[in-house]
């Protein structure tokens, strides 16, 4: 078993790992935006480059901090190994949030800066009713469901594929287009662009995802009741000095 790389380093790959979220969300949008009118188009451009690009940042970069990017996660990472002291503590916690929010802010003005626009363009894109707010529980929800429920059933090593192919759908079968993630929400105020989010409009976002987060956590435990010693802080995928949970009869067949 690796030894746990140093907490600066982790929260580094955090912010790092959220900034290039966000330039993938919003830098795609961007460039869709200048090719095609057809708003389908455009979604489909934005939602594509996002699963690829969040599917290789968990993979790239969850050895070392396990690729949260998203606060919603790292809460509910702690809170749900905060008792049996197997997740992140409030150290970790007040290192990691930061990172992601500032990531996210700087990967908004990196992918304006990209396509020339200005760096810093508050969002102009209201986004205020309650379906989105419905909508932004619901993608949450099942993105916590899915990453916790993952690790609950020692199969973490797929979150790279499953998590990204997660919010691809969710990109079409939610009104907000999935956001179900308080950092990157506050990163795409900065932009005034196809992927922004009116700085006034992210105040109810922020409340329906960390509802999400806690209904998510809710149907983790309906699914796959009480953690069974494997520590919850492995999410997104295991990093360094974590013991991945062992593998079922079935799954270790299927690799």
């Amino acid at each position: 078993m690796s030894t746990p790389a140093p907490l600066i380093r982790r929260a580094a790959v955090e912010g790092l790992g959220t900034a290039a979220l966000v330039a993938v969300v919003v830098g795609s949008g961007i460039q869709a935006t200048e090719l095609t009118h057809d708003v389908g188009t455009q979604l489909l451009a934005n939602s594509l480059a996002t699963v690829f690009g969040l599917g290789v940042l968990i993979a790239f970069l969850g050895p070392v901090s396990g690729a949260h990017f998203n606060p919603a996660v790292t809460l509910a990472a702690w809170f749900t190994g905060r008792r049996a002291d197997d997740g992140p503590g409030l150290r970790d916690v007040a290192a990691y949030l930061p990172a992601q929010v500032a990531g996210a802010i700087g990967g908004a003005v990196l992918a304006d800066a990209m396509f020339g626009k200005p760096l810093v363009a508050f969002s102009t894109h209201e986004r205020w009713a309650g379906q989105l707010w419905l909508a932004e529980v619901v993608a949450t929800a099942g993105l916590v469901w899915l990453i916790f429920g993952l690790a609950r059933a020692g199969r973490a090593h797929l979150a790279p594929l499953l998590v990204a192919a997660y919010i691809g759908a969710a990109y079409w079968f939610t009104s907000s287009t999935s956001f179900a993630n308080p950092a990157v929400t506050i990163g795409r105020a900065f932009t005034d662009t196809f992927a922004g989010i009116a700085p006034t409009s992210v105040l109810p976002f922020l409340t329906a995802q960390l509802i999400g987060a806690a209904a998510g956590l809710c149907l983790v435990a309906v699914c796959f009741g009480r953690p069974a010693g494997a520590g919850e802080d492995a999410v997104v995928v295991p990093h360094a000095g974590q013991r991945p949970t062992a593998r079922s009869t079935e799954e270790s067949a299927l690799a």
